[in-house]
């Protein structure tokens, strides 16, 4: 079967896909509002520039928000830097990052996000090409455009390629770099040594996932010798494989700018029991140091300052535990098969048609469709990613954190692609095909069918993402991404006044301009001793509400998921018109007496909310 695309110019189909992958992560950064942790980012970079200072959001390195916040500074917002104060425990940027929003309008805070997620999407577009480029060197020009496609239009990408978080920067530069060692593999030299050394300390400084990567590459040389899959000589390799973990050392310390590089350990003050050992009794707050009696204590650190606490600070969250929550329940730290469920979830039907395909074509054809090194060193960065990023069950949040295994994988799942060009019979080969075509036509159409809320999809069988909340929340359906959406949605209905808003997010959404009056608590958030049972929700009004609130552990507002929301904000923000008889009838279902449409005014229910607030409910 011949592959239609040759027919007219390969290049350019490969830069249209990539063209309208920008402009959607261009067109959705900008109608979107500030995520959670993007407003940390973003104050954070500003600090690096304006005050050459590291600490603040050290638990991830500061490449991506330098790149960032670089525009910004064109037109930036005023932080007084000289009271900040940043402590062990202490995470100042998400206190300074709401100030700064609230003291500015929100038109020249929607221009500095937008600008600032610009300047990220290059780190999207370099993993596009980087995908097609290998695939089409290990599979050929058919799975290239498999693997570009599946990339370009995955909604985890399209949902977090457009914001000013690492993950997809760290996704971009980690297989640049590992595309380098593999071919380095291919034929030692002292050239690529160097280039895979640079792009190693690059992907260093995205996000700290990747402290594994110089482990899996040693690994994947071993069992390749091992195997008696490599030639050349050892010692020579062995040689650069440490020049290249010199030259990603030298780039790390360039990124932080040698601050605190070969201090004494025993120099530091760690507050996770990892690196801390039992705190010490006399400091406040409480800090440790293991090391401290032995001679490691004297030993000077190769990385500098900020990289090893951001890793020590990043590793006491993990230790300490959150709440989590996973398909409708919460739990005091998290789940080993997290990333698995939410992938499952989260991704396009078609998706996992196209890699089940890939299965089905290794086991059919063996070794005539497939080459085991390649592969091997392929897939060691994904699997490494999701295996690490699953050991760390202290919490589970973001399913953001296995997006840089998701290349590799695509690129693996291309080779599904051989089956419009390998010899077999003619009704194998059009079944194959089409198979194919289907499974990636419909991982697009489902993603795009969602566009611009990619980061609240859910695939067809999960719910779809309005009913996605019933598996993941948090970053995996609500950031805080829809409060422009809310705004423009109350401009055009001014018969939803007053609305009561509970939004979820580090900022209240006054800073969009809404007049933020909290719906009443329901019973569920009191347990057995409800006060005011006359008065607690639900009542009968407008609502706006926070998907994580609908599924929050307090279970404040859990009574509106026995409403049908009227309209929503995006797929994050639901907005609720509740009349009276609607409400009595819920009511009547939780335990709550009946009320009448005189005493449920907008302006009665924000009074009895603040007598609940004021009472510390």
């Amino acid at each position: 079967m011949r592959w239609p695309c040759r027919r007219i110019s390969l290049r350019r189909i490969v830069w249209a896909v990539l063209s309208l992958h920008g402009l959607l992560l261009a067109y959705g950064a900008y109608v979107h509002s500030p995520a959670f942790d993007e407003v940390g980012h973003m104050v954070a970079g500003l600090s690096h520039w304006q005050t050459g200072n590291l600490q603040l959001y050290c638990v991830n390195p500061p490449l991506v928000r330098l790149l960032a916040t670089l525009p910004v500074l064109v037109d930036p917002p005023f932080v007084d830097w000289q009271q900040v104060r940043v402590g062990p425990f202490e995470r100042p940027e998400f206190s300074i990052g709401p100030k700064v929003l609230c003291s500015q309008p929100w038109q020249q805070t929607r221009r500095q996000f937008a600008w600032a997620r610009w300047a990220c999407i290059p780190f999207s577009l370099l993993a596009g090409w980087v995908i097609y480029y290998w695939s089409k060197q290990l599979f050929g020009i058919a799975p290239a455009c498999l693997a570009l496609g599946l990339w370009c239009f995955c909604p985890l990408v399209l949902g977090h390629a457009q914001m000013i978080t690492p993950d997809t920067g760290a996704a971009a530069l980690g297989l640049a770099a590992h595309y380098l060692f593999w071919k380095w593999l291919q034929n030692p030299g002292w050239g690529l040594a160097v280039l895979c050394g640079i792009l190693l300390g690059l992907a260093e400084l995205t996000k700290f996932t990747w402290v594994i990567l110089p482990f899996v590459w040693l690994g994947v040389w071993i069992v390749l010798h091992v195997v008696g899959a490599a030639t050349g000589s050892r010692t020579r390799q062995l040689v650069q494989l440490l020049l290249i973990g010199l030259i990603g050392l030298w780039v790390i310390n360039a990124g932080y700018g040698y601050a605190g590089t070969l201090q004494p350990l025993g120099k530091y003050r760690f507050v996770s029991q990892a690196l801390g050992g039992r705190y010490l009794a006399e400091s406040n707050p409480p800090t440790g140091n293991r090391f401290l009696g032995s001679w490691l204590a004297y030993v000077p650190v190769p990385v500098p300052e900020q990289y090893l606490l951001g890793i020590d600070r990043q590793k006491r969250d993990f230790e300490g535990g959150m709440w989590s929550y996973l398909g409708g329940e919460w739990r005091l730290r998290g789940w080993w098969y997290y990333y698995v469920y939410g992938l499952l979830v989260k991704l396009p039907l078609g998706t996992w048609l196209v890699w089940a395909l890939a299965v089905v074509l290794t086991v059919v054809t063996g070794s005539q469709a497939t080459r085991w090194r390649d592969e091997f060193i392929l897939l060691a960065p994904a699997i490494a990613v999701i295996v690490f990023v699953s050991s760390q069950t202290g919490f589970n949040h973001h399913l953001r954190y296995v997006l840089p295994a998701l290349p590799f994988l695509y690129i693996w799942a291309s080779k599904c692609g051989q089956v419009l060009h390998l010899k077999m019979h003619r009704f194998a080969n059009r079944l194959g095909a089409a198979a194919v075509v289907g499974a990636i036509a419909f991982a697009i159409v489902s993603s795009l069918a969602v566009y611009p809320h990619s980061l609240s999809y859910f695939h067809e069988l999960s719910g779809g993402p309005t009913r996605g909340h019933a598996h993941l929340v948090d970053s995996n359906i609500d950031w805080g991404q829809d409060l422009w959406y809310l705004k423009h949605w109350c401009q055009r209905h001014p018969e939803a006044t007053p609305i009561h808003i509970a939004y979820w997010n580090v900022y209240p959404a006054t800073v969009a301009d809404l007049v933020e009056r909290t719906p009443p608590s329901g019973p569920q958030f009191f347990g057995k001793s409800v006060p005011f049972a006359a008065m607690v929700g639900p009542l009968p009004g407008w609502f706006a509400v926070s998907v994580n609130h609908l599924r929050a552990y307090d279970r404040r507002y859990e009574y509106f998921l026995h409403f049908e929301p009227a309209a929503r904000a995006g797929y994050s923000i639901y907005i609720y018109h509740l009349e009276t008889h609607d409400v009595n009838r819920v009511r009547k279902q939780l335990g709550l007496p009946e009320i009448d449409s005189v005493n449920v005014t907008g302006q009665r229910a924000s009074q009895v909310q603040g007598t609940q607030a004021a009472g510390g409910g």
